[in-house]
């Protein structure tokens, strides 16, 4: 992928949105768009690819936490609208590994660091994040390599 080959696809998605009048899914690329544009701005850089992940996965982790809050409140209709938008920032994100790998990628990185103990449980994320950015939930890997380290 180019440097700039989500924000395009996520241009081009919004564009598509708009000639299908698609309002719901329309709204949420705007969000997502927005979000990067606001990065750019305050920062004033242009954003990468990764960086792209980084924006769209915290935006991911966002929106399960707003739909369990929601879940939990009775609020459905809330809690589906947040459903619908995690399901359309994932379009733009990596296919998500599966546990087996997930699994692997951990105990490659332990080797890796050569970590024992959980005081270098910072060097195994370090190792791991660029790998599992977008395609994992960082939360659920942490706990993993905690009881892997312990």
């Amino acid at each position: 992928m180019s440097v700039q080959a989500l924000k395009v696809q996520l241009s081009d998605a919004m564009k598509a949105a708009m000639r299908a009048k698609d309002k719901a899914r329309l709204a949420t690329i705007r969000l997502a768009l927005a979000e990067l544009k606001r990065v750019e701005v305050d920062e004033r850089i242009d954003i990468d690819d990764a960086r792209v992940l980084t924006i769209l996965d915290k935006m991911v982790k966002q929106r399960r936490d707003s739909h369990k809050q929601f879940a939990d409140a009775g609020r459905q209709d809330l809690a589906d609208q947040e459903a619908f938008e995690i399901t359309v920032l994932q379009d733009f994100l990596p296919q998500a590994l599966t546990e087996q790998e997930i699994d692997q990628l951990i105990s490659d990185a332990i080797a890796e660091t050569g970590a024992a103990s959980m005081q270098e449980m910072g060097k195994v994320m370090s190792t791991l994040k660029p790998k599992l950015q977008g395609r994992a939930d960082m939360g659920a890997v942490s706990g993993k390599v905690k009881q892997k380290l312990s």
